[in-house]
């Protein structure tokens, strides 16, 4: 049996589940929706790909950086750069470590979100092959992958209905282009 290339993303953008999240997401306000992300992004994926690559500070940094930017303590260019320069650079650099590129990935597109609100929904993506692949491998069967997926895009879901404002009165204007 040919073994399935491996998916950079995972996740179906035309799932239930997937337009639900962005229906939620389209409720709320920049300031929740950033926060969200970034929470997201350090508490549940920036540990894999520490796992995979501890000596590596950037995916770190481009948190730190984001939360900086959003506490009003540096400018968007110094953010920018660290995301743009750093982070993603070193998911640039994985591609014998698809686990790390994933989550690094993911981290870049939480940490962006600062910028751009739709990186929301690439850090589902991101974040859900990071997970999967760090816990049933590379080798994995395509429905395993999908079933990963699923869960991801449920506990990143309630992770935001968790800090949803109810009746946000300034709900954010995302153009989804998916």
């Amino acid at each position: 049996m040919a073994k399935n290339k491996l998916r950079k993303m995972l996740g179906d953008v035309n799932a239930p589940s997937c337009v639900d999240l962005r229906e939620l997401i389209d409720t709320q306000s920049k300031d929740t929706i950033r926060k969200w992300c970034l929470n997201y992004a350090e508490e549940k994926i920036l540990p894999i790909f520490e796992k995979h690559c501890s000596g590596d500070i950037r995916p770190r940094q481009a948190v730190n950086a984001a939360h900086e930017y959003l506490d009003g303590k540096v400018k968007f260019p110094v953010v920018k750069d660290i995301i743009l320069n750093q982070c993603h650079q070193a998911a640039r650099e994985l591609d014998a470590n698809p686990i790390a590129q994933a989550a690094a990935r993911a981290v870049g597109q939480g940490s962006a979100v600062v910028h751009t609100l739709t990186h929301s929904l690439g850090l589902f993506f991101y974040a859900a092959a990071a997970v999967a692949y760090d816990r049933v491998g590379l080798d994995a069967s395509e429905e395993m992958y999908a079933e990963i997926a699923e869960e991801i895009c449920l506990d990143y879901t309630t992770a935001l209905r968790s800090v949803a404002i109810e009746d946000e009165p300034n709900p954010a204007k995302l153009k989804w282009n998916c």
